[in-house]
């Protein structure tokens, strides 16, 4: 139960950053490029390297693995919209924005793992 708890208040958390990401990026940016997935996906890779690192090399509560890795990276990424919205881009006739999200998300999420990693040793 304290487990599904962490992971339901991590998750939480998570929503509400990502539904904040949504606000700020609309606030200044209007085309038809996803965006704020991008930010989210790419953010979210980079505290699930730091941390995952981090914790690695420390005695660390369990409990924090659940909160941070599994509750709030968990909500807060995007993974399954990040592929939706690029099939949308696809589908639309917009292949060359569906390009740059699938290689600009997988190359800059990569690179942030890697950052991440780096930071946290």
């Amino acid at each position: 139960m304290r487990g599904a708890l962490l992971v339901g208040c991590g998750g939480f958390a998570g929503s509400i950053a990502r539904y904040g990401v949504n606000l700020l990026v609309a606030r200044f940016w209007t085309p038809n490029f996803p965006l704020a997935t991008l930010l989210v996906n790419v953010s979210g890779s980079f505290v699930l390297g730091f941390f995952a690192t981090y914790a690695a090399g420390r005695t660390l509560d369990p409990a924090w693995r659940l909160l941070v890795s599994t509750g709030f990276v968990g909500a807060y990424t995007t993974f399954s919209t990040f592929e939706y919205e690029t099939e949308r881009l696809a589908e639309t006739g917009a292949l060359g924005w569906a390009l740059v999200n699938v290689l600009t998300s997988v190359g800059a999420g990569y690179l942030a793992v890697r950052l991440g990693v780096i930071l946290a040793d």
